[in-house]
């Protein structure tokens, strides 16, 4: 059994070396930091896809403007700001890099996570450094768990770990089983050091090709129990770290919501090509006919359907976010209804948003397949975000359409 301890860790080099408190820094000054940095993002894209990992500079200007910590406790000096900032700010980043969108949206909600464990685990993690970078892989079935004392036994080997490469430590899904061969009795989180695991360079993608996704493995590790959690914790309901960290943001159905940590990507992706396509399109003759692209009837009707898609999935991200942070700041817990009703609407927004880039790129044309040009990144980000889970039609479409006809099954893990 690896024993290795990881409790004493050293900060990566591009950690800031002097703590900054972000608390009370407000959710618009935050949006506005997003958007003053996008230019800046914009110019690396193509280096983010060559390297297939979040750049160095990115990575510090992210630091610097408190970006990576706008859902952190403010005990820490976090800003802890209500979820939808993740939405808003990661939008803004997509429409020039969706894969940096994507790193933010994951690297920030880890913070997020990591106030659920237990506040030893968090002490141990922020009292290095409040800055430190966490990646998660949170499918279940590839790890085991086995209970011993004092802990789990840890081995599995998981994928897409986006922003592993840029990260110090691991969030890592497994299953807890009583028997080799029997029912699973447990889903818990491990939280484990960057000396403790393999990254597998597996992430060569056609999409998304700058989140560096790699594998993760880890063979026979022992995990002390304060640096595990199980997902039923992440149910809205009172967790080990509630003692600790009391304000709305950690009263939140955190596996429910988990899918607007991401779904900003594809809400930026959208209006990226709508700003590119519509722009292009205002100034661009077609090549049939010579006449003004904007000229055509079909394509007013395709541009008015884009726009219709983006601004509706836009609206249904902020309604879910607004009403779960309503509910929070009562006191209540979220009903199982709200909970399958926030997975309902993160789909079909996705949904949307990939429609409206589908349809865009159809009014781009030819001119929208130069290697050169930002609507092929967007195109094809757009379609490896929407293969998320999260966003599966058929996995998070069903468990709204179960409950609502009244079928039977297992709880799901909300």
């Amino acid at each position: 059994m690896r024993t290795k301890r990881a409790a004493d860790w050293t900060p990566s080099a591009t950690l800031p070396n002097t703590p900054v408190s972000f608390t009370g820094v407000t959710y618009s000054e935050m949006l506005d930091r997003a958007r003053a940095l996008a230019p800046a993002i914009g110019a690396r894209a193509g280096e983010c896809e060559k390297l297939r990992r979040l750049p160095d500079d990115t990575e510090r200007d992210l630091h610097r403007t408190g970006l990576f910590r706008m859902v952190q406790p403010a005990r820490v000096g976090g800003a802890d700001l209500d979820i939808g900032i993740l939405v808003d700010t990661c939008a803004e980043v997509a429409r020039v890099c969706p894969s940096t969108a994507w790193n933010l949206g994951n690297l920030s909600s880890h913070h997020w996570m990591l106030g659920y464990f237990h506040p030893e685990a968090q002490d141990e993690l922020w009292n290095g450094s409040p800055d430190v970078l966490i990646a998660t892989s949170l499918i279940f079935p590839a790890g085991r768990g086995r209970k011993v004392e004092g802990g789990y036994e840890v081995s599995g080997r998981w994928p897409l770990s986006s922003g592993v490469d840029n990260s110090d430590w691991n969030m890592l899904a497994f299953m807890v089983r009583e028997s080799e061969d029997g029912p699973p009795v447990d889903q818990r989180f491990a939280l484990i050091h960057r000396s403790q695991y393999e990254i597998v360079d597996t992430w060569h993608a056609m999409g998304l090709s700058g989140t560096g996704s790699k594998d993760v493995a880890v063979k026979n590790l022992f995990v002390p129990d304060q640096r595990t959690l199980s997902a039923w914790s992440l149910n809205g309901k009172p967790h080990p770290g509630s003692a600790v960290n009391t304000s709305p943001l950690f009263r939140l159905p955190m596996l429910a919501l988990g899918p607007y940590v991401l779904s900003g990507v594809l809400l930026g992706c959208a209006q990226g090509a709508y700003e590119t396509v519509v722009g292009a399109a205002r100034k661009r003759n077609a090549t049939t006919t010579g006449q003004p692209v904007g000229a055509s009837q079909s394509v007013q009707i395709k541009v008015a359907e884009a726009s219709v898609r983006i601004d509706t999935a836009d609206m249904m991200m902020r309604r879910a976010c607004e009403h779960a942070m309503t509910v929070a700041r009562s006191g209540a817990e979220p009903t199982h209804e709200d909970k399958l009703r926030y997975r309902r609407d993160a789909f079909f927004s996705a949904r949307l948003c990939l429609e409206s880039v589908d349809i865009l790129m159809g009014i781009a044309g030819s001119s929208g397949l130069y290697l050169g040009g930002s609507m092929q990144r967007l195109f094809r980000d757009a379609h490896a975000a929407n293969a998320h889970v999260m966003f599966s039609t058929d996995v998070q479409g069903s468990l709204f359409g179960q409950h609502a006809l009244g079928m039977g099954g297992p709880p799901p893990l909300l």
